[in-house]
C-alpha cells in the first residue's frame, strides 16, 4: 500500500459530516483561498508540522480506536488541504475503510476534478467507496471564484452535476463572506444550481471567521481580508434562508 502526506488528524469530529467523525487532513491544496484557515496545508509533496506520512493501515488503526464513540453515523472524514490531488491514496483508504464497514466522507473542493484521463477513471473508482460528499460551492461568477481562489469553478460545477447524476449523497458548504459571497444575487444564483441537482442532503452556510489570521502572519502570507467583517446573526439567518429553506 502506498502513502501520504498528512497535514494533521482529529479524534472527534462533530461538523464535517454526520455523527462522530475521526478526521485525516491531507497536505497540499492547488487553490489559494483568501479566507483559508489552513494555509498551511497549501505546499505539496510534504507532511505537517505533527505528522510523518501515514499508510492506509496506519490511519484506520488510529480511527478505529475511537469507533465505540461513532455511533450509528460517525465513520472518517478525509479533508485538506484537497485530498483528491493524492487520489490513489485516498482510493485505498476508503476500499479499506469500507471492507472494515467504516463509513466515508470525503470534504473538497473538487477542483481537480476532471472528466480527462487518467483522473476521471480514478474518481469513479473512489466514489464506489464514497459514502458522502462534502462540497465547496465558493462562487458562482467564475471571475469572482477566481479572485477569491485563484482558479475557475467550471470543472467545479462539473463535479457538482456529475455527483448528482451517479446519485452521491453530497452536503453543500458555503462561506458566508459580507460583500464578497453574500449578496442576494450572488445566492439566489446557488440556490437555483443547487435545485438542479439530485441528490443533496443538505446545505450548510459557513460564516467567515478570521482565526486563520496568525498561520498567515507566521507564514509571512499577506492577509488581503483584513477589512472584512464577520457576518452578523442577520446575514446568517437570510443566507440560510435562501440557500436551505
Amino acid at each position: 500500500m502506498s502513502k501520504a502526506f498528512i497535514h494533521s488528524t482529529e479524534s472527534f469530529g462533530s461538523v464535517d459530516g454526520p455523527g462522530i467523525r475521526f478526521l485525516i487532513f491531507m497536505q497540499g491544496c492547488h487553490m489559494r483561498c483568501r479566507y483559508c484557515h489552513n494555509p498551511d496545508t497549501w505546499r505539496t509533496g510534504q507532511t505537517g508540522d505533527s505528522e510523518q506520512s501515514a499508510s492506509v493501515n496506519n490511519l484506520l488503526d488510529r480511527a478505529e480506536r475511537y469507533r465505540e464513540y461513532w455511533g450509528r453515523d460517525g465513520g472518517i472524514t478525509v479533508s485538506g488541504g484537497e485530498a483528491l490531488l493524492q487520489i490513489d491514496f485516498l482510493t485505498e483508504l476508503f476500499e479499506e475503510a469500507h471492507r472494515r464497514n467504516i463509513n466515508t466522507c470525503l470534504d473538497t473542493a473538487a477542483h481537480p476534478f476532471t472528466r480527462s484521463e487518467p483522473f476521471f477513471s480514478k474518481f469513479e473508482r473512489l466514489l464506489k467507496s464514497t459514502d458522502i460528499v462534502l462540497l465547496d460551492l465558493k462562487h458562482m461568477d467564475s471571475d469572482r471564484h477566481r479572485w477569491l481562489t485563484g482558479q475557475g469553478n467550471e470543472n467545479i460545477l462539473d463535479c457538482a452535476r456529475y455527483l448528482s447524476d451517479n446519485n452521491i449523497s453530497v452536503w453543500i458548504r458555503h462561506v458566508l463572506l459580507p460583500g464578497i459571497t453574500d449578496d442576494e444575487g450572488h445566492l439566489l444564483k446557488m440556490r437555483h444550481f443547487i435545485d438542479t441537482l439530485h441528490n443533496v442532503k443538505k446545505v450548510e452556510v459557513l460564516p467567515y471567521h478570521t482565526l486563520g489570521i496568525h498561520k498567515w502572519e507566521a507564514l509571512g502570507i499577506p492577509y488581503t481580508l483584513r477589512d472584512v467583517p464577520v457576518p452578523t446573526l442577520e446575514q446568517e439567518n437570510r443566507a440560510r434562508e435562501i440557500l436551505c429553506g
